[in-house]
């Protein structure tokens, strides 16, 4: 799996006909299984577009995302790497 979506990208498919979300930084087209799930076409379109790793965790577990991988899975999420703020530890020597 070589493709890599932004934050935005997964967004963007946040439509009950169209529907991405992100899983431990993967990125999942979940939009035919939603008629498929035991929790219904509801739970998937509450984390439609949105990182929906906290309420997978709560609910199930490594193993069913591992069975369903192969069919769901589109590609993985663009790691962005933020620049620490300068530590303002010593932000009052800047004072005059």
């Amino acid at each position: 799996m070589s493709k890599v979506f932004s934050q935005s990208d997964v967004a963007s498919h946040n439509k009950a006909d169209d529907i991405w979300i992100i899983i431990n930084n993967d990125v999942f087209d979940v939009t035919k299984f939603q008629d498929t799930h035991p929790g219904g076409k509801k739970v998937m379109q509450t984390v439609s577009g949105k990182d929906a790793t906290k309420k997978f965790q709560k609910y199930h577990r490594d193993a069913i995302l591992n069975k369903h991988r192969e069919e769901l899975q589109i590609g993985s999420l663009e790691v962005v790497e933020t620049k620490p703020k300068s530590s303002s530890l010593f932000s009052f020597l800047k004072k005059s």
